[in-house]
């Protein structure tokens, strides 16, 4: 087989990854220097380091985080409240695979929506299927789809995340209709998936958020219990910067 053939056999199926790696091999005239196994081996990873790369980018455009941020760009100090260990141990992403939640909470602008961010990224570049929600736009958007037939079908894509985050929560009080597709939400990934969920309101503020006290027990019994914690304190990082 020709070195042209070969390239063009690799174009039609798609091996893009091995295609560019065997046509730098040949512009280089290395393929002289590798043996028949190192030439595969080279040209096999290649084409799976493409996929990867693929795969990740495309989870995150898929995901929509409010910021493109990494763990690397975070600030820590006590005085945020930001322990970097226990953030270091979030971004293995073992939590994910244990479907645990992380709850942020802080004051406005003190960066929360940001470590979410980060969060949501490292876990798509570990390969997680990611999806970030602003929580009010959420329910919104879920009130127009009970409308058109639509619901149900958006429901079970939320389900399918190995990762939701969920921010601004309790921005405002719940009504009838946000209460029960938190509920749904919340009853569909406990136990099954991972949940971070981002407010300026401490946790013990949940329960009137909500509203309705049953409901409220259901959804903060599956939200709460075992779930990682950040609570941050001090200024805007917004105003410090």
């Amino acid at each position: 087989m020709t070195q042209s053939i070969a390239l063009n056999q690799m174009s039609k199926m798609r091996f893009h990854g091995m295609m560019e790696a065997y046509r730098t091999i040949l512009d280089s005239n290395r393929h002289h220097d590798l043996n028949p196994e190192e030439l595969v081996n080279h040209l096999l990873q290649a084409e799976w380091e493409e996929r990867e790369n693929k795969k990740i980018d495309r989870l995150y455009r898929t995901a929509k985080f409010r910021y493109s941020a990494t763990v690397e760009e975070l600030e820590f100090s006590p005085q945020r409240g930001l322990d970097k260990m226990h953030i270091l141990r979030l971004a293995d992403m073992s939590f994910v695979k244990r479907k645990e939640n992380v709850l942020v909470t802080g004051a406005t602008g003190s960066g929360k929506s940001y470590i979410a961010s980060a969060l949501g990224n490292q876990a798509c570049m570990q390969g997680i299927r990611t999806q970030y929600h602003n929580t009010t736009k959420l329910f919104s958007k879920l009130r127009m789809m009970k409308a058109d037939g639509s619901y149900l079908k958006e429901i079970a894509r939320i389900e399918k995340q190995d990762l939701l985050i969920l921010d601004d929560f309790g921005i405002q009080q719940l009504d009838e209709m946000a209460r029960m597709a938190l509920l749904e939400i919340i009853e569909d990934r406990h136990g099954r998936a991972s949940t971070i969920v981002v407010s300026q309101l401490p946790v013990t503020k949940w329960f009137e958020t909500i509203g309705d006290s049953t409901i409220a027990d259901a959804i903060l019994d599956r939200m709460v219990h075992t779930a990682h914690r950040i609570e941050l304190k001090g200024e805007s990082m917004r105003k410090k910067r």
